[in-house]
């Protein structure tokens, strides 16, 4: 934040600079702003819910989608590997979470879908999961917000064009 008389404070003057590696400086920012919300949530899921977050992501993901899922749609909606949601279903489905059956139209697939007891559960954690979010972020008023929307919306975009790792992905399966 400015000081009232306009000049920089001094952390804010020292990262700018000249500009010199301010992106990385972002980047860094941004990780770790990440990773105190993220441990945050880690923390509350585990105190007051008795879980994990990806489990809470799987539960999210299937919430959203309103149906069920295949387990390489789920993996995408994740941004992981199929690899590594195979054991977290297996786990969830032994704790009445999820369950999964053979998709009808491909027997090489499976559909994971939601069971009441995971509803349940997810309608509990999701108000309160929004709740920690809007604390994490209670430091900035609406305008700030709307601006920090605006601009991750177009540092999204820049990623996007300079060739997101997706796409490096892509670029390598076609290869």
């Amino acid at each position: 934040m400015p000081a009232t008389d306009g000049a920089l404070m001094p952390d804010r003057e020292a990262a700018v600079g000249n500009g010199a590696r301010l992106p990385l400086r972002i980047w860094l920012r941004l990780l770790t702003c990440v990773n105190m919300t993220e441990a945050m949530v880690r923390a509350r899921l585990h105190a007051q819910f008795g879980t994990t977050l990806p489990r809470f992501d799987v539960l999210a993901a299937l919430d959203a989608a309103g149906k069920e899922l295949s387990m390489g749609a789920l993996s995408a909606r994740l941004m992981v590997t199929s690899g590594n949601v195979t054991g977290l279903i297996k786990a969830m489905e032994q704790d009445g979470l999820v369950e999964r059956r053979r998709h009808p139209g491909d027997r090489r697939s499976t559909l994971i879908g939601m069971t009441d007891a995971g509803r349940l559960l997810f309608s509990r954690m999701a108000p309160a999961h929004a709740r920690w979010i809007e604390q994490a972020m209670a430091g900035l008023d609406r305008a700030e917000t709307t601006e920090l929307w605006d601009m991750l919306g177009r540092l999204k975009d820049s990623v996007r064009d300079a060739g997101s790792v997706p796409q490096a992905r892509q670029a390598k399966r076609g290869a």
